[in-house]
């Protein structure tokens, strides 16, 4: 066993099991937030890495060995995470640590067989989630080509509400305006909760003005949001068409969402048996078999013409490479799927389009659970997303009792700087709150920050 640990945190003590992409990220982002972590995974080369990066234990073996799972504290463990790389390996694990200790646990699932089956499986085996990066990743890109001219969509109140990212593009209406104007200049209850511009991200105040190149991020309900893009100038009918290379999980999950919603659909896959197999899973797209990386036959296929393009190999350059080419040859909507981070810099001057990381929608997802796990009886958390090269955090909070911050006016809570209470959703209704609101018992409150780890609504009050 490789030992590096810090007695003095105070946190869940949390088993992971695999030391893959999703792994790691979840195990730097966890010990940040003051957890005891212990990693297991088969490679010791792997978890010697791990352990000396971060301050955790680490344990070279199975993790669905009862030994294994003994040696690694099961019996006082809160919760063990399974994202090794079989769907199997991570199910026998959970099996396996709820029979031994009594700790929540949390399962990677990716086989289209196997979710179908999630709420069964999920209930029968007494699992807290079942996460599924592919499915994930698909809903996003789905989301931004049902509105191609935003770089992301995400959705809070169960879809109620959307947050949607775009960038101010030359001679638009935006530049110039100061936040305080919107309403006036737009007619649109929207909400601008976060600016970037120049690498700085900005909780901005009513008198910040926005500028042509400025990245906002603003939250409406879905129908509201789609007038204040029009008035804007941002067109926001879904896209007709999309081409997709290579014909993995996320590439099936995709395609099917874009299908139902009456999009047409081409995938490029150059493995023939998957093409066969894509076909009869997917009747209504058309499969072809070649290499995806061939400009002769992206041009053949009607790169030039198809209204988005969605490069999704295994490869992140290859998927880098793909979204650049079609950038030069076609005005396709464009996402790129980016598994590893690395040269974070070089792809932020990238012309990327809309970037998607499976790996980072997998890590908010259990975050989210842990943190909700870890906070007090005030509220829950229902929904984490991280923005802006995860240097902002947005999230929703179930507020579940009487506490510091309920039935008292915005105006007179003492919240903390660079924090922005974005909606109210109150029995079915979305309220952008004014200073004369209240956060009330059975609210669900989403709120933006620069601040990390909140786990409670408390958290938003110095």
């Amino acid at each position: 066993m490789f030992k590096s640990r810090n007695p003095v945190k105070q946190g869940l003590n949390i088993i992971i099991v695999g030391c893959g992409k999703v792994g790691a990220t979840l195990v730097e982002q966890l010990s940040n937030e003051g957890h005891d972590i212990t990693i297991i995974d088969n490679n010791a080369q792997k978890v010697q890495t791990i352990a000396n990066l971060y301050d955790v234990m680490g344990l070279v073996g199975n993790g669905a060995s009862y030994t294994v799972q003994i040696e690694a504290g099961i019996e006082n463990a809160d919760l063990i995470i399974a994202v090794t790389h079989s769907d199997e390996l991570n199910l026998l694990c959970c099996t396996v640590a709820k029979q031994v200790g009594n700790c929540s646990a949390i399962a990677r699932v990716r086989t289209p067989d196997y979710i179908s089956e999630a709420g069964y499986l999920r209930e029968k085996l007494g699992l807290a989630l079942i996460i599924n990066p592919e499915l994930e990743a698909a809903k996003e890109a789905a989301r931004i080509l049902y509105l191609p001219t935003a770089l992301e969509v995400n959705s809070f109140a169960h879809g109620q509400v959307e947050l949607i990212k775009i960038k101010i593009p030359k001679d638009n209406i935006l530049a110039g305006m100061r936040i305080a104007q919107l309403g006036r200049n737009t007619s649109s209850e929207v909400l601008i909760c976060a600016i970037e511009r120049d690498g700085e991200v900005y909780i901005p105040s009513g008198n910040f003005q926005m500028e042509e190149g400025d990245i906002v991020s603003f939250v409406g309900t879905r129908k509201i949001s789609k007038i204040f893009l029009e008035n804007i100038g941002f067109k926001t009918n879904q896209v007709k068409d999309t081409m997709i290379i290579g014909g993995g999980k996320v590439a099936y999950y995709l395609a099917l969402q874009l299908l139902h919603s009456g999009i047409d659909v081409k995938i490029i896959e150059s493995n023939r048996e998957r093409c066969e197999e894509l076909s009869i899973l997917l009747p209504k797209a058309v499969i072809i078999n070649g290499d995806g990386t061939d400009d002769e036959l992206l041009k053949e296929e009607g790169i030039e013409y198809v209204e988005s393009f969605v490069p999704l190999t295994g490869i992140d350059e290859e998927n880098i490479l793909l979204t650049l080419h079609a950038r030069q040859v076609s005005n396709a909507k464009v996402i790129t799927k980016i598994n590893r981070i690395t040269f974070h810099d070089v792809i932020n001057n990238l012309d990327l389009g809309s970037v998607v990381y499976p790996r980072h929608i997998t890590a908010e997802a259990i975050i989210a659970y842990v943190r909700a796990k870890k906070n007090s009886m005030n509220s829950n958390i229902e929904t984490l997303y991280h923005m802006f090269d995860q240097r902002v955090e947005a999230i929703e909070f179930q507020v579940r009792s009487a506490s510091a911050v309920t039935n008292i006016p915005l105006m007179d809570l003492n919240l903390k700087k660079n924090l922005l209470i974005c909606f109210i959703h109150r029995n079915g209704e979305v309220i952008l709150p004014s200073g004369q609101d209240c956060i009330q018992v059975g609210d669900t409150v989403m709120i933006v920050t620069t601040h990390t780890g909140f786990n409670d609504i408390l958290d938003i009050l110095n």
